[in-house]
């Protein structure tokens, strides 16, 4: 019995990672809102789901083996993609799940979320102006190239910490609220095998 116990969290914690790992596989652009190559996607929620149901520690699990699965199969960006999107996801999930750890209700739940996005949009900023998008810079034509993406949609924003500011911390926090919305949606649902009640 403590076997199948122990079992289940490395099991659920394996199935969340690979559903992540599609979900990551199926991002978007939204070129009204920001420049094309920073995209959407929700591939935080399994992330999420393994927080609020497991704990923080296979949230941030969920995080990394998402990532490598999506540099071994989907790897476009040489894995700096992937590498930022860890970091960020990971403190998504870590902090909601551990604000959520210590008082498991609905409300807590909801509070933790809008912390874990709001950190998640913070972390944002430090983590694409010293490793992705000077990585990306020297890869894609330089930062000049980048900064005028952003300029097509804003005339007039100056440098790259305004760009991230401006742009991607906001655009950051609504996908961190997107996906706690989608966490709220089914986590009933899916309850039964996230904690392994029948």
């Amino acid at each position: 019995m403590q076997t199948k116990s122990s079992i289940r969290p490395l099991a659920v914690t394996a199935m969340l990672s690979a559903v992540g790992c599609v979900l990551m596989m199926l991002d978007f652009p939204l070129p009204m809102l920001i420049p094309s190559f920073v995209k959407m996607d929700v591939s935080e929620l399994p992330a999420l789901l393994a927080s609020f149901s497991l704990g923080p520690v296979y949230g941030v699990t969920v995080c990394l083996v998402k990532n490598i699965l999506a540099a071994l199969f989907h790897g476009s960006t040489g894995g700096i993609g992937e590498v930022c999107n860890f970091l960020i996801g990971a403190v998504f999930t870590g902090v909601a799940g551990a604000l959520y750890k210590h008082r498991k209700n609905r409300r807590n739940a909801v509070a933790a979320s809008l912390v874990g996005a709001a950190a998640m949009a913070l972390v944002s900023v430090p983590v694409n102006y010293f490793i992705s998008y000077p990585v990306y810079a020297a890869m894609f034509g330089g930062i000049d190239a980048i900064l005028a993406a952003y300029q097509e949609l804003r005339p007039g924003t100056d440098g790259l910490l305004e760009c991230l500011l401006v742009f991607n911390m906001p655009f950051t926090f609504v996908k961190g609220l997107i996906d706690a919305a989608l966490c709220f949606l089914i986590y009933k649902p899916l309850s039964p095998i996230l904690h392994g009640r029948r």
